[in-house]
């Protein structure tokens, strides 16, 4: 797989460069690459988009992802017009609460006790820009339960540093996994991008085979 190359933000477009109708991943996730790659799929540039990312007060989580995403793509769009670009926000919601990004041990561990014995939802949102500037948007939502965590499960979490910078506090494709009881849904989604609804698009717009 040819690794594409990433664009910082806030540099001068070099749209002209790219044939049309290329893909653009407005992300710099791995695991979306990574993701892209399970269907054949490897964007032309990566060019991660920089916004405000704070929540506007009792904004439902379904909403916000949604938001998100269609903000992140509108960012990168200006800067290629005549690109597809992709864009995605993935949120971890118990009830109507979003929980934060893990940036420290301790959102890490009040993340985990809160998510310890019971379900959540993962919202993955999704945008996609078509040349021309229409612009599509959807979620998928994937209803998760964990186990009831001891100390001892939490402090290995800890320990691992597999939580940071993690929405919720976890990664699903890491150690994580022997936590979950249950999933419903999509696990491309929790991972951080829905395939099935991805793939569509780009099968419709791109002309891929996924």
């Amino acid at each position: 797989m040819t690794t594409p190359e990433t664009v910082c933000p806030g540099t001068a477009s070099d749209s002209q460069s790219l044939p049309a109708g290329a893909l653009v991943l407005a992300s710099q996730s791995p695991r979306r690459q990574e993701l892209l790659a399970q269907i054949n799929v490897t964007p032309a540039k990566i060019v991660p988009a920089d916004i405000d990312e704070t929540a506007n007060k009792g904004e439902a989580p379904k909403t916000y992802a949604e938001r998100m995403a269609r903000e992140k793509a509108a960012v990168v769009a200006a800067l290629y017009p005549d690109q597809l670009i992709l864009a995605a926000d993935t949120v971890v919601a118990c009830g109507n609460r979003i929980l934060p990004k893990a940036e420290c041990e301790t959102s890490a561990r009040r993340c985990l006790a809160l998510l310890s014995g019971r379900r959540h939802r993962v919202i993955s949102g999704i945008s996609l820009v078509l040349p021309g500037g229409r612009q599509l948007v959807k979620s998928a939502s994937t209803t998760v339960a964990f186990k009831r965590l001891s100390e001892m499960d939490i402090d290995q979490y800890i320990a691992s540093r597999e939580w940071d910078g993690k929405a919720g506090g976890y990664a699903i494709q890491g150690r994580a996994a022997q936590y979950i009881r249950f999933i419903s849904g999509s696990y491309s989604a929790v991972v951080g991008l829905p395939l099935f609804e991805v793939g569509g698009w780009l099968s419709a717009h791109m002309g891929t085979n996924a």
